[in-house]
């Protein structure tokens, strides 16, 4: 078994060349799963993809081919995947948000897996601040799941592989279509997910492939530094599937002072003192509660993300 049909597939030169089938793609993800293919020849596949770019089809491909080797996980509402660098983005509040979607009542998985972080904008370092637990393995994340309505669960533990082949990137020094892979697997099958994107053609690109995959609920944005999460002085186009039907919402800006992500100087304290109140910041409010806002949409949901916050209790340090 080898990978050369593909490459040579899609590598043949100008007017030859052509991108493969989801079958092809799906075959090619299992024999790199199993072990089996040549290092040489993954890292040529990824790469070609890349410059090519990549399709729905050869996205789906890969989803399914990854999804067959997943452990079962806990039953969630709404998939939250986090994989961007981080490099362009400040504390990631997103966190609060996603904090702020659990307290509804909605069993949030948290799942990924940062690189290339400052340590103000790591992620995993920054989850006690918001209140969420790190998982160390599947059954934990299914007990954190009943007692919190949310967890992050690092990729090691539900598919080392695919990290494997993530982390080629400090190899090659590229991304491949293993990021974008990574943001359309829903390991838990949720019915409702959000995902973040840094260029702009890859908001259609997840929404056709999160269309193909059955994915009912859907809710893509442009966000900071890649992740899901708003920037409230911006107008934002959210690339959304509901009930799998594809559409697209526009926003007006939450406030109208322009702002980037990275201007608030703070330390990663403020994630803890901006839920219980210590920190007044009306820019870093707005993040949380736009953000929160379009989670519920993709869950259909009709909660008031600001009554939430007004409610709020605070968190149990994780």
């Amino acid at each position: 078994m080898t990978l050369a049909p593909y490459i040579h597939a899609i590598g043949r030169g100008p007017g030859r060349a052509r991108h493969l089938t989801t079958t092809e793609v799906e075959d090619a993800m299992r024999l790199i799963l199993s072990g089996q293919a040549d290092p040489h020849a993954i890292g040529a596949l990824l790469m070609l993809m890349r410059y090519r770019g990549e399709t729905p089809d050869e996205i789906v491909g890969f989803a399914r081919g990854l999804r067959a080797t997943l452990p079962p996980l806990p039953q969630a509402d709404l998939d939250w995947p986090t994989y961007a660098a981080g490099r362009t983005r400040g504390l990631p509040w997103f966190l609060l948000a996603a904090r702020l979607v659990a307290l509804s009542g909605q069993r949030v998985l948290l799942h990924g897996w940062n690189t290339h972080q400052s340590d103000e904008a790591d992620v995993r370092s920054a989850l006690p601040l918001a209140g969420i637990a790190l998982a160390r393995s599947v059954s934990e994340a299914a007990r954190l799941l009943d007692r919190d309505n949310i967890t992050y669960l690092p990729l090691e533990h539900v598919a080392p592989r695919a990290l494997d082949l993530l982390r080629l990137r400090e190899v090659l020094g590229l991304r491949s279509c293993i990021n974008t892979l990574c943001r359309m697997m829903n390991p838990a099958l949720a019915p409702a997910a959000v995902q973040g994107v840094f260029h702009p053609p890859y908001l259609g690109l997840q929404q056709a492939a999160g269309a193909a995959l059955g994915q009912r609920n859907l809710c893509i944005l442009k966000g900071g530094g890649g992740e899901f999460e708003r920037n409230p002085s911006k107008p934002v186009t959210l690339f959304r599937l509901t009930d799998g039907v594809p559409q697209e919402t526009s926003l007006p800006p939450l406030i109208h002072e322009a702002q980037r992500l990275s201007d608030l100087p703070y330390p990663p304290q403020a994630l803890w003192d901006l839920w219980t109140g210590a920190l007044q910041d009306r820019f870093a409010t707005s993040i949380v509660l736009g953000t929160a806002q379009a989670a519920f949409l993709a869950l259909g949901q009709s909660t008031d993300a600001a009554t939430l916050w007004a409610n709020r209790s605070q968190p149990r340090a994780a």
